[in-house]
């Protein structure tokens, strides 16, 4: 569509993954089993956590707004995908160009943000056991969920609106996956200075300060189990951040490095697999990480198994 000199973009193309087509039926199936993998699992959390109230903590609190907030997380992105890959036309319209964009800014903040509350839950557990029950009141954990969602709702409306204001020419395709603000900004023939500067400014409120909360933390609770030295203690502490922190740089490495730097060199090719890494390959292995080789999740799962079994024995 045509309005005056410029071509009005009602729709773009996406790309998808550069698979060759005779491999596509393979990563077709190997990307259907992850994300079956990321909804099963996280829903197990998710309904664990419901019916067991030995998991009425505020570390569980948190990790099914986790699972929560990863599931829809991944279901932005891998459903379309999965639809573009046995379909002749990878269209998407303008309108859920923008709307994917908006919910993959909300759900991927509110990871961001759900890390850190989780990080300083382990904070207080760990440096202030005694104080843990009267610091992490069930009113704070609500709290801090509800900023969690009100701040990443502003973060993702006013990148989408940022977007919304600019036009887009000729060009329609992008080289992606998914409606991502980093390729839709190079298509973009108007003037992108502000979405840039906004970009680098609110990254650093919701991606660097968050991660830096995140190393305060796990730096404090070393600290501290060092100044009393136990070997319990110490392997107790590496395995349960060691995984948790291995998760945070997966997730904060390729956001900073994708997000910080909009208008970088970095190939398409790189961008796409670092973006895969966060929006598919994180969410999938969080359930395995956080809870299902936890005692309190294994513990929980046997009793809600067992609870069932119960009355059905008794029939």
């Amino acid at each position: 569509m045509t309005e005056g000199n410029q071509t009005v973009i009602s729709s773009f193309l996406l790309l998808g993954l550069p698979i060759p087509p005779e491999h596509q039926h393979l990563f077709y199936v190997l990307f259907l089993a992850m994300y079956l993998t990321t909804i099963l699992g996280n829903l197990i959390i998710i309904i664990l956590i419901l019916l067991d109230f030995h998991l009425h903590t505020p570390m569980y609190f948190f990790l099914s707004n986790l699972s929560f907030s990863d599931l829809c997380f991944s279901s932005v992105t891998m459903p379309k995908l999965l639809q573009n890959m046995q379909s002749q036309d990878p269209s998407i319209p303008y309108a859920g160009c923008l709307t994917q964009m908006y919910f993959l800014t909300v759900f991927g903040n509110m990871e961001s943000f759900l890390l850190v509350a989780m990080a300083y839950d382990r904070y207080v557990a760990i440096c202030f056991p005694l104080h843990y029950t009267s610091i992490m009141s069930p009113k704070l954990c609500v709290s801090l969920v509800v900023l969690s969602w009100v701040l990443t709702t502003f973060h993702a409306m006013l990148h989408t609106l940022l977007m919304a204001r600019l036009s887009f020419c000729e060009n329609n395709v992008i080289p992606h996956f998914f409606c991502d603000i980093s390729p839709l900004l190079k298509l973009s023939c108007s003037d992108k200075h502000v979405n840039e500067l906004v970009i680098f400014i609110m990254g650093g409120l919701v991606i660097v300060i968050p991660f830096l909360l995140i190393a305060m933390s796990y730096a404090r609770i070393v600290s501290s189990i060092f100044k009393v030295p136990s070997v319990r203690g110490i392997h107790k502490v590496f395995s349960t951040c060691g995984s948790h922190l291995s998760v945070v740089s997966l997730f904060y490495g390729t956001i900073i490095v994708l997000y910080l730097c909009p208008s970088g060199n970095n190939s398409t090719v790189k961008e796409t697999v670092m973006a895969m890494m966060y929006t598919v390959v994180t969410p999938m292995l969080n359930p395995f990480i956080y809870s299902l080789r936890n005692r309190d999740m294994k513990g929980a799962l046997i009793r809600v198994l067992y609870k069932k079994k119960i009355p059905f024995c008794l029939l």
